[in-house]
C-alpha cells in the first residue's frame, strides 16, 4: 500500500510492509517470475492543507519536499522498486483519470447530489466519512451532525457483489468479516403499524418478525419525517429539544453499546398487527434513519438494548422465545429456541423454531397486506465531497437553471490561491477564486463545483496506473491490464479493512462493468502486517514521544541490519515492540557472514575451494535451501532468517571455505540483505549481480533426517522416546522401543494385545 507522504517522515514501523514486499519481489525474480514492484504517493490530504493554513506554504511545495524525504529513505533501504513507474496522485496527469472515473460514475447514475446529514468537523471545517469519525474524535476533534449539499457515490448499488465476491479472495478472514459486517446484509420484513387516532401507518423493518407478539413499544429515529408530527401537544416541546440534542451527537456516540439509553415519548400509539395492542411510540437516538426505515419494534424480553430502555422507562416486557431445553440462556440469538405466547385467531407460532416461525409470520403478514419481505444493508452511500482545497476538483459545472454538466477538458486543475481558509459560506477555498469559479460556455454561465474529492479517491485505482503510468490516451492499456491484473500480493495494515479496501473494490467493479479491467476484484491475496510498537510497548506517535525515525537507525546500523531485524522481530502478522538491543544482535550476525569471506581486520577476501563438504554440512545446506524457500514463499521471514543463522554458525564451526556453500548462503540471503550479499558476491569473483542469480534447488534425499526421535506410548500415554536411523524396519523399531527403560516397566508382566507403528514417528503398545 503506497504511503501518504507526511511531514514527519518514515519511522521504523512504516518500513515493515515495504521490507516484506521487497523480499518477496526479489525472491520471485530469483524464481524466474516477471515482477512488477512499484511505488507511488497518496499525496492529496488534509495535513498539507492544515500546514498551508498555518504557514501560507503551498501544499504542493510541502508535498514535494515530503516525497523527496520519503523517497530518499526508501532508496536507502535498497527496495527494488521500478521507479520508472512512480506515480503521484496530485499530478494532473494522474488525477485527470481520477476525474474521468468520477464522470463515468456520474453518467452511470452512481454519483449524485443530495442534502444529507454529514459528520462536520468544527476544527477542520470539513466533512468526514463515517469511517473517519472514530479516529478524529480519538485525536481530540469535535464532530457534529449537520445538513449539507453533498456529492454522494452509490456504493450501495454494489452491496451484493461486494459481499458475495469476498468468498473468492485469499484475504485474512477477520478482514473479510469486517467488510461483511460493514455491508451488513440482513433479510427481514417491513411491517405496517397503524397509528391510533391518525390515518397513517408507521413502517418498521425487523429481522425477527417471529417476535412480533413480544413487541411492546416502537422507537423511531430523531430524523424520522414523522418525529415531530407524532408529538402530541403535551410532548411537542420535549420532542423538539430531544431532536436538537441528538443532532449534536455522532453516530458513534449514539449507537455505542455502553452508552446509556435515552429517549422521549411522542404521546402517540401504534397498533401491533399481531396482538391488536396499542404500543407507545418513542424517539431515541440509538435508532438511525439510514438503516431500514428509521423505525424499529422493540422486544425487550429478548434484546439487551430494548430491555435496558424498557426498564428505564417502565415499559412492559413479554417473553415470546424460550430455550427448547427450558434453560435460562440468551435465546434471542439461538435459532433453535422456540416461540411461546405467540398466537392469535389467524396464526400461531408456538413451538416453532426460528426459520419456520419467520416463514410463517412473514407469509401471514404478506397475505394480510400488513408487511412485505425486504433485504437491507447497513452500508450507506459514500459521501464524496470535501470542503478542502488540496484535493481533486470535482469536474462538474452548475448552471443557473439547475443543470449540471461535466467538464469537457480534463484534467480540471486547482488554481493557485493566497489563502487556504474555507470560505465564509462553509465551502472550500475554491469558492474564493472568482476567475476559476465562474465562466461561460455555449450552454450559458456556470459556476464550478467547489467541493473536492476525498483522499480515498486517488487510492481507489492507483494499482492500475502502475501498469501503464505514462498513457495519456487511456486510463490503462487493455493488453497490459490483462497481462498483469489482478494484484498477486497486497501488503498493508488491517486499519484499511472498511475504508480503502472497500472503496477500491467498489471502483474496480465499476471499471469492470465499463470494460476497463478484466477482473472482478483488484487484489487476489491480502496480507496484514502487524504493527511495530515503540520501545514502551505503545503505538508510535509524536504525542507519546516514542517514534523511532527510520533515518536514525539507517545511519547507525545500515539498511541490511534494519531490514533483517524488522523481519526477525516475530511473525509478520503479529504486533511486536521495537527493541534497539535486538538490532545489535542482527548486526553481529551480518558481521559473521562478512567474516566467512574476509578475516577480521583484513581487506583481502579469502580463497574459496571446491573441496568436498562434510556430509552433515552438505545436509544442513540443503535443509536451509528448502526451509528458506518455503518460509519466504509463506511470508514466514523470521524463521527463514533463523535457519540462515544456523547455517552460518555451522559454516564457521567447520571453517568452511567451500565455494558452493558460501555462494548458496549469499543467494539465500540476498532478498533479505541485498547490500552485503552483493558486496560479498563481487568479492568472491563475480561480475554479474547476485540479483540475477536463480534461487538454488535442494536434493530431497539430503533433507531427510538420518536420525529421528521416536515417541513410545503405552495405551496412548507417552512413556518414553528413543533415537533410530530414519530408515529402519518395523521390527527394529519395535525391538528398540521395548528396551527403553521408562517404557519397560509398563510392559513387564503385561500382555501386549496390539503393536502400532506410525511411520518413523510413534509406537503405541496396547496392553490388557
Amino acid at each position: 500500500m503506497f504511503p501518504y507522504p507526511s511531514g514527519t517522515g518514515l519511522h521504523v514501523g512504516h518500513l515493515e510492509g515495504y521490507t516484506a514486499s521487497d523480499i518477496v519481489a526479489r525472491y520471485k525474480r530469483s524464481r524466474g517470475y516477471n515482477v512488477l514492484h512499484p511505488m507511488g504517493w497518496d499525496a492529496f490530504g488534509l495535513p498539507a492543507e492544515q500546514f498551508a493554513i498555518k504557514t501560507g506554504t503551498h501544499p504542493k511545495k510541502t508535498t514535494e519536499e515530503n516525497i523527496r524525504r520519503f523517497k530518499g529513505t526508501l532508496q536507502a533501504m535498497g527496495f527494488s522498486y521500478d521507479w520508472s513507474r512512480e506515480i503521484n496522485t496530485t499530478n494532473p496527469g494522474y488525477f485527470r483519470w481520477t476525474q474521468w472515473i468520477f464522470l463515468k460514475l456520474y453518467e452511470m447514475g452512481l454519483a449524485y447530489m443530495s442534502e444529507v446529514d454529514v459528520n462536520w468537523c468544527e476544527e477542520l471545517k470539513t466533512v468526514l466519512a463515517n469511517e473517519e469519525v472514530d479516529e478524529k474524535i480519538a485525536d481530540g476533534y469535535t464532530v457534529v451532525r449537520r445538513p449539507l449539499q453533498q456529492w454522494v457515490l452509490k456504493i450501495t448499488a454494489y452491496a451484493d457483489r461486494l459481499l458475495t465476491d469476498l468468498d473468492e479472495l485469499e484475504w485474512p478472514e477477520n478482514v473479510k468479516q469486517m467488510q461483511r459486517n460493514w455491508i451488513g446484509r440482513s433479510e427481514g420484513v417491513e411491517i405496517n403499524f397503524e397509528l391510533r387516532c391518525q390515518n397513517k401507518k408507521l413502517r418498521v423493518y425487523t429481522t425477527r418478525p417471529d417476535t412480533l407478539f413480544g413487541a411492546t413499544y416502537l422507537v423511531i429515529s430523531p430524523e424520522h419525517p414523522l418525529a415531530e408530527k407524532l408529538a402530541t401537544a403535551q410532548q411537542l416541546v420535549d420532542v423538539k429539544n430531544y431532536i436538537i440534542q441528538a443532532k449534536l451527537k455522532t453516530e458513534l456516540e449514539r449507537t455505542g453499546l455502553q452508552k446509556e439509553k435515552t429517549g422521549v415519548f411522542t404521546g402517540s400509539y401504534a397498533i401491533n398487527p399481531a396482538t391488536g395492542e396499542a404500543l407507545p411510540v418513542w424517539i431515541s437516538d440509538f435508532v438511525l434513519i439510514s438503516y431500514g426505515t428509521g423505525a424499529i419494534m422493540s422486544v425487550p424480553a429478548h434484546d439487551s438494548r430494548d430491555w435496558e430502555f424498557a426498564k428505564r422507562y417502565n415499559l412492559p416486557i413479554i417473553e415470546v422465545i424460550k430455550s427448547p431445553h427450558d434453560v435460562q440462556t440468551q435465546v434471542f440469538e439461538d435459532k433453535n429456541s422456540i416461540c411461546v405466547n405467540s398466537s392469535n385467531n389467524d396464526v400461531s407460532l408456538d413451538g416453532l423454531a426460528f426459520s419456520e416461525a419467520f416463514e410463517r409470520m412473514a407469509s401471514w403478514l404478506e397475505t394480510k397486506m400488513l408487511g412485505e419481505r425486504k433485504v437491507n444493508y447497513k452500508l450507506r452511500d459514500w459521501i464524496f465531497s470535501r470542503q478542502r482545497y488540496w484535493g481533486e476538483p470535482i469536474p462538474i459545472k452548475h448552471y443557473a437553471d439547475g443543470t449540471l454538466l461535466p467538464e469537457t477538458a480534463l484534467p480540471l486543475e486547482l488554481p493557485d490561491v493566497e489563502a487556504y481558509h474555507p470560505s465564509s459560506t462553509g465551502e472550500s477555498p475554491l469558492a474564493n477564486i472568482p476567475h476559476w469559479l465562474k465562466g461561460t460556455d455555449e450552454y450559458g454561465s456556470f459556476r464550478r463545483e467547489t467541493n473536492t474529492m476525498p483522499q480515498w479517491a486517488g487510492s481507489c485505482w492507483y494499482y492500475l496506473r502502475f501498469i501503464d503510468p505514462e498513457n495519456s490516451k487511456k486510463l490503462i492499456d487493455s493488453d497490459k491490464e490483462r497481462y498483469w491484473m489482478n494484484v498477486d500480493l497486497y501488503i498493508g495494515g488491517a486499519e484499511h479493512a472498511v475504508l480503502h479496501l472497500l472503496y477500491a473494490r467498489f471502483w474496480h467493479k465499476v471499471l469492470f462493468d465499463l470494460g476497463v479491467v478484466s477482473t472482478k476484484e483488484p487484489f487476489r491475496k491480502l496480507f496484514n502486517q502487524g504493527m511495530i510498537l515503540g520501545e514502551d510497548n505503545e503505538k508510535m506517535s509524536k504525542s507519546r514521544g516514542n517514534v523511532i525515525p527510520a533515518d536514525h537507525v539507517l545511519k547507525k546500523y545500515g539498511a541490511d541490519a534494519l531490514r533483517l531485524y524488522e523481519m526477525f522481530l516475530g511473525p509478520l502478522e503479529q504486533v511486536k515492540p521495537w527493541n534497539t538491543n535486538g538490532i545489535e544482535g542482527i548486526s553481529r550476525f551480518l558481521s559473521k557472514v562478512w567474516r566467512l569471506i574476509y578475516q577480521e581486520h583484513e581487506n583481502t577476501s579469502i580463497a574459496l575451494s571446491l573441496d568436498k563438504m562434510p556430509e552433515e554440512l552438505l545436509r544442513r545446506m540443503h535443509k536451509t535451501i528448502k526451509k528458506v524457500g518455503e518460509d519466504t514463499e509463506n511470508l514466514k521471514f523470521n524463521t527463514a532468517i533463523a535457519e540462515m543463522m544456523v547455517l552460518v554458525n555451522e559454516l564457521h564451526k567447520a571453517c568452511c571455505k567451500n565455494r558452493t556453500a558460501i555462494e548458496t548462503l549469499l543467494i539465500l540471503l540476498a532478498p533479505y540483505a541485498p547490500h552485503i550479499a552483493e558486496e560479498l558476491w563481487t568479492a568472491i569473483g563475480h561480475n554479474s549481480s547476485i540479483s540475477s542469480q536463480p534461487f538454488p534447488s535442494y536434493d530431497p534425499k539430503l533433507v531427510e533426517e538420518s536420525i529421528v526421535t521416536i515417541a513410545v506410548q503405552v495405551n496412548g500415554k507417552l512413556r518414553g522416546t528413543f533415537s533410530a536411523p530414519a530408515i529402519s524396519s518395523k521390527e527394529l523399531l519395535l525391538s528398540e522401543a521395548k528396551k527403553v527403560e521408562s517404557v519397560l516397566k509398563f510392559l513387564e508382566a503385561q500382555t501386549i494385545v496390539k503393536e502400532i507403528v506410525v511411520g518413523n514417528k510413534l509406537i503405541n503398545f496396547v496392553i490388557q
